[in-house]
This record gives C-alpha cells, sequence and structure tokens, in this order.
C-alpha cells in the first residue's frame, strides 16, 4: 500500500513557515545553539489561549495546522506525535518553582502542560478531535516511531488520514546540561559553516515538522514514502553496511537509484565517521545534502529532514547551501534520509516523487 505526504508543516529555526519561496535564504547564527523562528501564532490559535501554552507546544500547534492546511483537510483520522524531550520549558518551570516555593503553593498549570503527550494533546483539543491520539518518547527515535505507528494504521485501513509529527525543544536549563556532556561546540561556529567543521560537538537545535498522510494520491501531495528502518548499535561497519543495503533492496532499488542522499552529518568531528564512510563507500558518486546546519542538532530532526525531502521532491528544486558534495541532480525522482544521533541511533527514511 502507498503512504503519501498530503501536507507538511514546518517550525525551525529558518524561515519554514513561509511555503514560498523555499528556503529562499538559510538565516545564519553563530553560536552553539539555533533557536526556532516562531511566526505570529494567532492566525491558529486564539490569544486566550496562547498565553497559556508553553513554546513548544505552540510550534507543534502551528506545525500541525500548517499541514492540515496544505492538505486541505479539517479532521483527521488519528494523532501521532514523537518527541523525545516534550515539554522542557514547563517541566522546567514546574521545578524550580517547586524549589522556591519549598513545594508549597504550586500552581498545577506548569505541571499539567509539562508531560510528553501535551503537544499532541492541545492539537486534539484546538481541532475538536476525539479519534486515535498517541504519542511516542523513544529518544532519538521517537518521529521514527511515530511515523511507523501512522503507516501502519493506515496499513490496517484503522484510519484514512492521519497527522503525524515530531517535536522538541531546546531551553537554557537542557542546554546547559546537555553542554556538560560535552555535545556542543567548545568554540562558537556559524551554523554556514557547520557540516565543514572538525571539532568535536554540534550546535543544539529544535523545531516541530507535522505531515498529513493518506493512501490516495491527489493534487496536494507532495511526496510518497516507500521506506523506515532503524538500526540501533550496529555491531560493526559490516553490519551498518548490510543493513542499509538491505533496505534498499527491499524496496526494489540500489545505491544507484538514489538521486539524493539527505545525511545527518553535524560537524562532529567523532560522529562524522559516520556518514562519511557510508557516502564514500555506498552513494559514492551521489550527491549528498546537509540539513543540521539549518535545524541543529536535537533527538527528532528527522522530521525535518522528511519535511525538507518532501519540499525538494515536489518543487524538484535543490536550494543553495544544502549541498554538501556531488553535483545537483536536474531531476530528483527519490531521496534517502539517514540521520545518526550520537552514532548509536541510525534510522533510514526513503521518500520518492509521486
Amino acid at each position: 500500500m502507498n503512504i503519501y505526504i498530503q501536507g507538511t508543516g514546518c517550525v525551525s529555526p529558518q524561515d519554514t513557515t513561509v511555503v514560498e519561496p523555499f528556503l529562499a535564504g538559510i538565516r545564519e547564527y553563530e553560536g552553539d545553539r539555533l533557536k526556532a523562528v516562531e511566526p505570529d501564532y494567532r492566525q491558529w490559535i486564539d490569544l486566550k489561549l496562547i498565553r497559556r501554552m508553553g513554546r513548544v507546544v505552540k510550534m507543534g500547534i502551528a506545525a500541525a495546522k500548517l499541514s492540515l492546511q496544505e492538505a486541505g483537510i479539517d479532521m483527521p483520522d488519528a494523532i501521532v506525535t514523537g518527541t523525545a524531550y516534550g515539554c522542557l520549558e514547563d517541566t522546567g518551570i514546574f521545578l524550580s518553582r517547586m524549589v522556591a516555593q519549598q513545594e508549597e503553593m504550586l500552581t498545577p498549570t506548569a505541571f499539567i502542560q509539562s508531560t510528553h503527550n501535551t503537544v499532541g494533546g492541545q492539537i486534539a483539543l484546538l481541532l475538536g478531535c476525539h479519534a486515535y491520539n498517541n504519542t511516542f518518547v523513544h529518544r532519538a527515535f521517537s518521529f521514527e516511531s511515530a511515523l511507523l505507528d501512522s503507516m501502519m494504521l493506515l496499513q490496517e485501513q484503522a484510519a484514512r488520514q492521519v497527522l503525524v509529527g515530531g517535536v522538541d525543544e531546546i531551553t537554557d536549563h537542557s542546554h546547559r546540561i546537555l553542554s556538560r556532556f560535552g555535545l556542543y561546540k567548545q568554540a562558537p561556529v556559524r551554523n554556514t559553516a557547520l557540516l565543514q567543521s572538525h571539532t568535536g560537538g554540534t550546535i543544539g537545535g529544535e523545531g516541530a515538522a507535522y505531515f498529513m498522510l493518506g493512501t490516495e494520491r491527489n493534487v496536494r501531495t507532495v511526496a510518497r514514502i516507500t521506506g523506515l528502518a532503524t538500526i540501533y548499535k550496529p555491531a560493526d561497519e559490516q553490519e551498518m553496511d548490510a543493513a542499509v543495503e538491505a533496505f534498499l533492496a527491499a524496496h526494489h532499488c540500489s545505491s544507484g537509484d538514489i538521486d539524493l542522499l539527505i545525511s545527518g552529518r553535524n560537524g562532529h568531528a567523532g560522529e562524522n565517521r559516520h556518514f562519511t564512510r557510508l557516502e564514500q563507500k555506498l552513494f559514492q558518486g551521489c550527491a549528498v545534502a546537509g540539513f543540521k546546519h539549518l535545524c541543529g542538532e536535537y533527538p527528532t530532526a528527522s522530521a525535518f529532514a522528511t519535511w525538507l525531502g518532501a519540499r525538494i521532491l515536489h518543487g524538484q528544486q535543490l536550494p543553495q547551501g544544502l549541498l554538501f558534495s556531488g553535483a545537483a541532480p536536474r531531476q530528483l525522482d527519490r531521496i534517502l534520509i539517514y540521520n545518526c544521533y550520537q552514532g548509536t541511533h541510525h534510522s533510514l527514511i526513503l521518500l520518492d516523487r509521486t
């Protein structure tokens, strides 16, 4: 059964809420953190509700609404969300107040909105959707798990239209904590130079991307999702290579059939080797594009990559500043997204032009 992307929506550190022109220019940042460019939420959310919502909730709602608008659908049959961190801002607010007020006289709002399923729940409340609603919290496989669940719902004919997305935010508290683990650059770096960096660490990011999925192709169809796979902690390079080759074979194609490889390289010297080896061994001569210099590194960044791949296929346009190596193909029919998070969580998403 074919799975089609009927609509997309994305909030990220780039100007992705503007449908056209598609990434006309890349926003430049310097530092070790990229913050989402937030649109005017009043076009989707009542002003009275906005004041009680955390940033990540507003980002998720905006991305979901954009996806629904593009698909021309008012009500999905299911809502599925993937998030690794959930509502970090509200969690931080609640814990800080609990300490400051010595666990007394605490308002419940921040606690209620600190749960991981708040984003999906708020989308459902705004839409008045009482159908299937699930949130996957599987670290760097959170979006992939949500996408797999959505595809199974469609294949089992349990739903006809599924809204699926990935969302995560970064806050001052979480940034300081993650920095202690050496995840980010010690010296400031421009995001436009990130992919060429050979030092340790990367830059943190955040964003929300939602997709309206269906099984029927129509005039609004953006792209087709052909395949999805996850590989956790492969024993060695040979196991990883075999997994990629088996994935391609299962979907009746080879590395030579891939027009563009969207690579999750993030400028971390210790992690770049995963991408370099795969690009040079299995996809030699294939055009390679990057995306984490646009959105930064976070567990559900593959959702942004999926949004990017779908837009590239639909518009047959590879924006400047994305190409990492090779020559831009004249025609783009098949895109493979390969992401790796902290050297342990590997995922593959195959997209086709409709």
